[in-house]
Order: structure tokens, then sequence, then C-alpha cells
């Protein structure tokens, strides 16, 4: 018999919120990248590590998480995740659910459904 790990919801929490902050760069670097190379421009700036095997995780990385941010989530948990953690600004999280006219206790259920639901959808558990 397998032995299951318990995984409490902080440690969850944490490894979405890391994939995220890093997704919204990688998102941000092929952006800049694909301009680059619409004007014909190689390497803008110093490079100091080249693998093109880099480059297709960070690719599928940002794929699969539009994915999981697309299908995974309803339209509310959706809004919270991108307000929390893709949102250009550091966002309170009371000024988040009071944008979304929901109730304290009713914000932090659909934030914990958004980030376990991305978490299964990632297979991060």
């Amino acid at each position: 018999m397998a032995a299951k790990q318990l995984i409490d919801d902080k440690t969850i929490q944490n490894e979405v919120i890391k994939e995220l902050k890093i997704y919204k760069a990688l998102k941000v670097k092929m952006e800049n990248k694909k301009e680059q190379e619409e004007e014909g421009i190689d390497n803008l700036f110093p490079v100091l590590i080249k693998s093109d095997q880099i480059d297709r995780e960070n690719i599928l990385k940002v794929r699969q998480i539009d994915r999981a941010l697309q299908n995974s989530l309803d339209v509310i948990e959706k809004k919270i995740i991108e307000a929390k953690y893709l949102h250009p600004t550091e966002r309170k999280d009371i000024e988040i659910y009071l944008s979304l006219r929901l109730k304290k206790d009713k914000f932090y259920e659909k934030k914990r459904n958004a980030i376990n639901s991305l978490a299964t959808a990632l297979g991060i558990i």
C-alpha cells in the first residue's frame, strides 16, 4: 500500500504563486523575443544562458499555464488570480474582493479553489 503524502494548502499555494510569477516574466520574455524577431534583431540584450531546450520548456510552460487559466477556472476565480498574481501592481485581497463585490469568506473560498484547480491542472498536485 502506497503511503499518501499529505500536503498542506499553504505549500500548494506557495508553489502555484511561484509558478505564476515565473509565468508572468516568461510571457513578457516571449513577447519581447517575438518583437525582436519581427524587427530582425538578434539578442538586443546580453544572453548569459543560451539553451534551446530551456526555451522550449519555457514556451511549453507558458502554453500550459495559459490553458490552465482559460480552462480550469470559473470567471470569478480567473479574475481573482489575474488581479492578485498577474496584475502589474500588487493588490490587497480586500481591494480585490470589494471590486468583485464578493464577501470576504466567498472571496477566500474562490481563491483557494482557484489555487487548487491550477495546481491540479498543472500537475503540481
